[in-house]
């Protein structure tokens, strides 16, 4: 429990990676493997991880990103987008593994869920994009290697530079990889009191 509680606390966003690092396809499919795991209501897992390997494919997106030169350097990016309508595709996949009686009642809950309201299925996605771009950092941290979250580039350019699907949502990047330089001191925290409320707002 300590290495876990260490690496929340020691997670900064990696500004300046090493770009000479090249991170083995198997150490990835771990960390993405682990990030699959994050939760998801209804397990809909409307997560979807765009690896972006090609160099040209990274040259135009760093120029949608404001030139930030992590989109490069870093020995991965990847973009998290949302499958805002994962819940109509074949929902009974979600639930393949248990009775018969258990999947056909999680098939009517998430269409009941789902059905008609866009505006919840995006924001499903949305949070399920979140805990697993966090999933991500903190496998990355198991494996000794930084990330950076990032939401700084034109949302529109890069959908179009990715090719996203019409009913997919682009939600943000990680980019992980090897520290070139430690980042900057922490700003600082807001006391616990500033943060934490109990039963209801005053």
């Amino acid at each position: 429990m300590s290495d876990i509680l260490q690496a929340i606390k020691n997670r900064r966003a990696t500004k300046k990676f090493d770009p000479s690092y090249k991170i083995p396809e198997s150490e990835l499919t771990a960390i993405l493997d682990a990030a699959r795991h994050a939760p998801t209501a209804y397990n809909i897992q409307n997560y979807r991880f765009l690896v972006v390997r090609d160099a040209e494919q990274r040259r135009k997106i760093r120029a949608a990103a404001w030139d930030q030169p992590q989109v490069e350097d870093c020995a991965a990016l990847i973009v998290m987008c949302a499958d805002i309508k994962a819940w109509e595709k074949d929902p009974g996949r979600y639930w393949k593994d248990a009775p018969e009686a258990v999947r056909q009642q999680y098939v009517g809950m998430i269409r009941q869920y789902y059905e008609g309201r866009e505006q919840v299925q995006r924001d499903e996605g949305m949070r399920s994009c979140g805990l697993a771009a966090y999933a991500i950092m903190m496998a990355a941290a198991a494996h000794g290697l930084q990330t950076c979250p990032m939401d700084g580039f034109d949302f529109a350019e890069v959908s179009k530079i990715i090719n996203l699907p019409a009913d997919h949502e682009l939600v943000m990047f990680v980019a992980l990889g090897k520290e070139a330089v430690a980042p900057q001191p922490r700003g600082g925290f807001l006391p616990l009191d500033a943060v934490i409320t109990y039963d209801r707002f005053a």
